[in-house]
């Protein structure tokens, strides 16, 4: 984990190194600053003159400024070394999910991947921040203000080899206490997350099934959860005052009954008014090192288990990789399915494709229908290698699509999803999605083939109109649309629309399919619908049936011989004929 999370800091190397040894010389100047107190208090007393008073005087304001300097220096490189360090743990997550296939996608949440981008970043910052100065600061002001008070105090000393294992003890129960509790409270942010997303994206489906109600309780019960693990680990480790201040003012009034009494009893020949002065100085650097010690050690836990949430989506290697020499252009958009079964995960009980065969010859129409869950999107993925076949061989212009360079292979496959997505920004930044470099002459173009620029023509902004985020601000049938014209401007070997044209109406889609016929008519174009008028003028038809191709064959010879086609069609027919009545 720490060798995962260290690849991070790359440029904030300096600043990671600077900040410990400035630390290290604020340290050294701060327990040094009461030895020489104490020297000017013992001068003082013996009466000496105005020029040692001066040049000691001198020295401690020297020392003085030089320890705030190291302070101020060493808090300018912690927050710079620190807060690079989190944006490059940001940039890399990010970068990593970006290179996932979907593979590795559905092994996280969507809400874990944001907790883990936001909170999780920032526990591991505040422990990286506390790692470079603090927990350098407390050891080292720990073991030489304990050195300089037995140097000072003597005997008078021992008092803390008394105090320090009762606090250390008591710290030590404390953290290990808080540490499960902290441990815990992540999976459950995940959750509250979770809550969170779910129904600000359903938020339509929330009001009008009138459950605003239940998801506020499913919320306030992922919060409370939340809010009591917090609360029972910062009760915990709240402990760690009064037990500082116990041993804080035990110390002291140990050293001002018996130190006091030593500085009378022996006229200071053993202990003096000046090094008992210092001895109550350190015994609050030695005390305050411990209460630093411990709050490390708690955020350290809590930035355990973040760092290790961070590592595991680092670490996570994408199941989809470049072959060692890879093919980068694409001769044509043949697509060839051999003996293809296909799985999610290794775990599975059954395939979701099994033993699929077909051939698919470049430009030419194919549809594809069969009832949900037959598998129909799940077999276009592989084209593009959203996801790779378990067994078999799946081709395109005549190569295994493993062979190929990833991105080469997905700039010649334009996918238009079931579930279309538009970004937030203008029409004309979300039509270049498909080509960056498309002029506006292009665009009007693509949208005039989608039936687009009815709808954008009538915009007070046009193409210049913002779309909010997930294009909420456009119907179903204006969001498929644009989503098509945007596939389009991406001029593709190989066209696939997953059932992207089922919220606008028959004529539109006639329109759209004749559009592609003359605008790309050597494009292979996959058309996945549910409406049997949408796929029957295709050269074939695919039908699909539990993960398995059951008749491949024109509109007329599967009416004619395919069960399910047929039925389809009836149904359909049946549906038609009822409307119009």
């Amino acid at each position: 984990m720490i060798k995962t999370l260290a690849k991070s800091i790359r440029e904030y190397k300096k600043a990671s190194i600077l900040t410990p040894l400035t630390v290290s010389c604020e340290v050294v100047l701060e327990c040094t600053i009461p030895f020489i107190t104490a020297e000017l208090v013992n001068r003082i007393k013996g009466g000496c003159g105005m020029d040692t008073i001066a040049k000691l005087g001198g020295l401690l304001v020297l020392m003085a400024v030089l320890s705030l300097s190291f302070g101020v220096l060493s808090g300018y490189t912690g927050s710079t070394a620190s807060c690079g360090f989190a944006k490059n743990l940001r940039h890399d997550i990010f970068y990593s999910i970006q290179d996932y296939s979907f593979a590795n996608i559905d092994k996280f949440m969507t809400s874990s991947l944001v907790t883990r981008l936001t909170t999780d970043v920032t526990n591991v910052q505040m422990a990286y921040m506390m790692l470079i100065r603090i927990a350098i600061r407390a050891p080292l002001m720990l073991i030489f203000a304990f050195v300089m008070a037995f140097i000072m105090g003597g005997s008078l000393a021992w008092i803390f080899i008394l105090v320090i294992p009762v606090l250390g003890l008591g710290l030590f129960l404390v953290a290990r206490s808080a540490m499960p509790l902290f441990r815990r409270v992540f999976k459950k942010y995940d959750k509250l997350n979770s809550s969170i997303q779910e129904n600000v994206k359903g938020a339509r489906v929330v009001k009008s099934f009138v459950r605003e109600d239940f998801e506020q309780k499913k919320f306030d019960t992922a919060a409370t959860e939340v809010c009591h693990d917090f609360t029972v680990a910062e009760r915990i480790v709240a402990i760690n005052s009064p037990l500082m201040q116990f041993c804080l003012y035990a110390v002291m009034v140990f050293v001002l009954t018996f130190g006091s009494y030593t500085v009378i009893s022996t006229s200071g020949a053993e202990v003096d008014v000046g090094q008992m002065s210092a001895m109550l100085t350190y015994g609050f650097m030695i005390l305050s090192s411990l209460m630093m010690i411990s709050m490390i050690m708690v955020m350290l836990t809590m930035a355990q288990q973040s760092g290790k949430r961070i590592a595991e989506v680092l670490e996570e290697k994408s199941t989809l990789e470049n072959p060692e020499n890879p093919i980068y252009d694409i001769k044509d958009g043949s697509v060839s399915f051999t003996g293809v079964s296909f799985r999610y995960s290794e775990n599975a009980k059954r395939n979701a494709l099994s033993d699929v065969n077909l051939d698919i010859r470049s430009g030419e129409t194919v549809g594809i229908i069969g009832s949900t869950g037959s598998s129909k999107t799940t077999l276009v993925q592989l084209i593009c290698r959203l996801y790779d076949a378990t067994e078999g061989r799946v081709s395109v212009g005549g190569h295994d699509v493993r062979e190929y360079d990833i991105a080469s292979l997905r700039n010649s496959v334009a996918m238009v999803l079931q579930k279309n997505l538009l970004f937030s920004g203008t029409i004309k930044e979300n039509l270049r999605w498909g080509n960056k470099d498309a002029s506006d002459e292009e665009m009007r173009h693509a949208c005039a083939l989608a039936c687009a620029d009815e709808f954008i023509d009538a915009l007070p902004d046009g193409y210049d109109t913002y779309i909010e985020q997930g294009g909420a601000n456009v119907s179903g049938g204006q969001k498929q649309r644009l989503c098509i014209a945007r596939a389009l401007l991406k001029k593709p070997k190989i066209l696939i629309l997953d059932d992207s044209t089922s919220a606008v109406d028959t004529r539109t889609d006639a329109k759209i399919r004749a559009a592609m016929r003359s605008y790309i008519p050597d494009t292979t174009k996959i058309i996945i619908a549910q409406r049997i008028a949408s796929v029957e003028d295709a050269d074939k038809i695919v039908v699909m049936d539990g993960g398995k191709i059951s008749a491949v064959g024109t509109h007329g010879e599967l009416l004619r011989d395919n069960d399910i086609y047929r039925e389809i069609y009836n149904s359909q027919c049946k549906a038609g004929a009822d409307d119009e009545k």
